[in-house]
């Protein structure tokens, strides 16, 4: 288990000694720190505590010139020391801070009461007041308030008590999820190459590992892990981190930028979140107001477009004490997932106006016409997998999605998002050799449904053929697919039992070849113009020109009395009777049992025909495994059982 402690309040509201009572260390590295006597950028310390556990720690600045910087250091905090000055009270930092940690999910702080030796009781009994009206109906209400004096040491030790006690309470279980990191420093040390540190919020590092550097893309090497300066072989989520990395300059990484997992690509100029807006906020926020953008240690500029709440769609503008969806556009790209949290301040970085959650990391423009806009909404920020499903399809014009995709942006490990959506009634999975896809099932459905009405379509007008070939079935769906996610969907008609498959063609389970009685009389005359020259049948085209049939119509019947068994396809273009092939194969065995073997002339002879016929049934033999060809001579292929026995 690992936790980072992070500081909050107003500036000189002893935030760093206090840091320095605790720990021993000295978070103002800087030296203008150290001449001003104030925070002016983040620093750096750790905590031992009983059971051997060493919390990291993370002093941020209190002056709202760095509250940019005081941002940058408050993700990632699993516990928060909230410093106010018994003699101060609460001030105006003292309430932005608050609400900083209320919009970032902060859910456990303890309220140090510090420089309690300079007043009486009685004050430390008004201050307490003010704390509790200050976070009021926030994430930290009933926060523990313990007043505390680095001078006389007074409270120190219950603090640490109760810092352990708190830290000892969590019992939430690691996440899955890859890891990420976002920069909080970077620098180039002597001998050494780049080093970069900020706190782990998932996932875990180890030494040679490759990461990938976001927004650019970049892939580093590890070189090295530290972990409150000393190695380590593995770090996690909830630790402080200093990594060595190769393959980049310092002008490559930054604050702002997230090391992560190579397998994490996603990088947004346009999300959708949920925005709240608190009660302290100066005025509200407008539809398309220009904002300044904090999330991890990134900080951006955008607007806000403003989505819609659960009383009303497409607001004009949202007021103190109201949340609504809505997207945030920015100027230049950032990565996040769902469920990051953000800040919102003005565009000046003079307020800070709300904050909230990332719902969909990379959304798509919406439309004021989608009526279906709000419940999508609620389900991103209810974290249904299958959601994402359905938006990706939508935004992206694919037929399914890559289990990766939607791992990614909902931000799980596959292993989670294959589970949610496996156990989801509205998402269809497709397996193959490159993986997982996903489609939505509702759509899987229809495709299905419109394959079997084709072939319902396509039987009652062509009764005498067996079925659609697949690609032809696949080319006139109204929606395409890939080939392999239409063959499963074949497939799984076959399975149930609605859809016969022979080969490349598809049929209904149920159809039977059949010739309509007003076809019948077109077979009868075939078969009469057939029977007159039995062994010199007319080809195709001369049938056509005989009876005044249309190719396409002599092409159906032709096939379908083949299927039944009437005639036999001997070439591309010539068909006898059956009978008639029935009567030369039965003499053609006696014969050659006899003969022992017969040349093409013979055999022309031997039947009275021409060799414009004797060739194609000689072939047609030889395929039937009937004959088998030596030279110019055919023979038998087998003896023909005579059913006589030997001695």
């Amino acid at each position: 288990m690992h936790s980072i402690i992070g500081t909050a309040g107003h500036i000189d509201h002893g935030k760093t000694s206090l840091v320095k009572a605790l720990t021993g260390q000295d978070t103002d590295r800087l030296k203008e720190e150290k001449e001003r006597g104030i925070s002016i950028d983040l620093g750096f310390a750790h905590l031992d505590l009983p059971g051997g556990v060493r919390a990291g720690v993370v002093d941020v600045p209190g002056h709202e010139r760095f509250i940019r910087n005081m941002l940058a250091g408050a993700h990632g905090m699993d516990l928060v020391l909230f410093t106010v000055a018994a003699d101060d009270g609460v001030m105006p930092q003292s309430e932005e801070h608050l609400d900083i940690l209320h919009l970032l999910g902060v859910r456990r702080a303890i309220f140090a009461l510090t420089k309690a030796d300079r007043v009486s009781p009685s004050r430390i009994g008004e201050v307490r007041d003010e704390i509790g009206a200050l976070v009021a109906g926030s994430s930290l209400e009933g926060s523990p308030i313990i007043p505390v004096s680095v001078i006389s040491g007074e409270g120190l030790e219950e603090l640490r008590h109760r810092i352990a006690g708190m830290i000892g309470d969590d019992s939430a279980p690691q996440s899955a999820s890859r890891f990420r990191l976002p920069v909080d420093r970077a620098f180039v040390a002597a001998g050494h190459g780049i080093i970069v540190t900020g706190t782990a919020i998932g996932g875990e590092v180890r030494p040679e590992d490759s990461l990938r550097c976001l927004p650019s893309g970049e892939l580093l090497r590890v070189r090295s892990v530290e972990v409150h300066n000393a190695p380590v072989d593995v770090a996690s989520r909830g630790q402080r981190i200093a990594l060595n990395l190769t393959g980049s300059s310092r002008g490559d990484v930054a604050r702002g930028d997230v090391l992560c997992d190579p397998a994490i690509t996603l990088v947004s100029t346009r999300f959708d979140a949920r925005l709240e807006i608190r009660p302290r906020a100066p005025s509200g926020l407008k539809d398309h107001q220009k904002i300044r953008l904090h999330v991890g240690t990134a900080e951006r500029l955008g607007k806000v477009i403003l989505l819609g709440s659960e009383e009303r769609a497409w607001p004009d503008a949202i007021a103190p004490r109201e949340s609504a969806y809505c997207q945030i556009v920015l100027e230049e790209p950032v990565h996040l997932l769902r469920g990051d949290r953000f800040i919102v301040r003005d565009e000046t970085a003079q307020r800070t106006l709300g904050g909230g959650m990332v719902v969909h990391p990379s959304a798509s423009r919406h439309k004021r016409t989608d009526v279906d806009l709000m419940k999508m909404l609620r389900a991103f920020e209810q974290g249904e997998t299958s959601a994402f499903v359905h938006a990706l399809v939508r935004d992206s014009g694919e037929f399914a999605v890559p289990l990766a995709d939607v791992a990614q942006l909902s931000n799980q490990s596959e292993e989670e998002a294959r589970s949610h959506l496996q156990s989801s009634g509205d998402v269809h999975g497709f397996a193959d050799g490159a993986g997982v896809k996903y489609a939505p099932e509702e759509t899987c459905r229809t495709i299905k449904s419109s394959i079997v009405e084709q072939l319902r379509i396509w039987h009652a007008e062509h009764p005498m053929v067996p079925g659609v070939p697949l690609e032809d079935t696949r080319a006139s769906l109204d929606t395409q697919m890939p080939q392999a996610i239409f063959r499963m969907l074949v497939d799984e008609l076959v399975a149930d039992g609605t859809v016969s498959r022979d080969g490349n063609v598809l049929s209904l389970a149920t159809h039977r070849v059949a010739i309509p009685a007003a076809d019948r009389v077109l077979v009868d005359r075939i078969t009469a113009r057939l029977e007159q020259t039995p062994m010199a049948p007319p080809d195709v085209s001369q049938l056509i020109t005989d009876l005044g049939i249309n190719r396409p119509k002599m092409t159906e019947i032709l096939s379908a009395m083949e299927r039944y068994g009437m005639i036999v396809r001997v070439s591309p273009d010539m068909y006898f009777l059956r009978a008639s092939v029935d009567r030369v194969r039965e003499d053609l065995t006696g014969w050659l049992s006899a003969k022992g073997g017969t040349t093409a002339a013979e055999f022309r002879d031997h039947f009275q025909t021409s060799r414009k016929y004797a060739i194609p049934l000689l072939e047609y033999f030889d395929r039937e495994g009937v004959t088998l060809r030596r030279g110019d001579l055919r023979h038998l292929r087998r003896p023909i059982n005579t059913g006589t026995k030997t001695a």
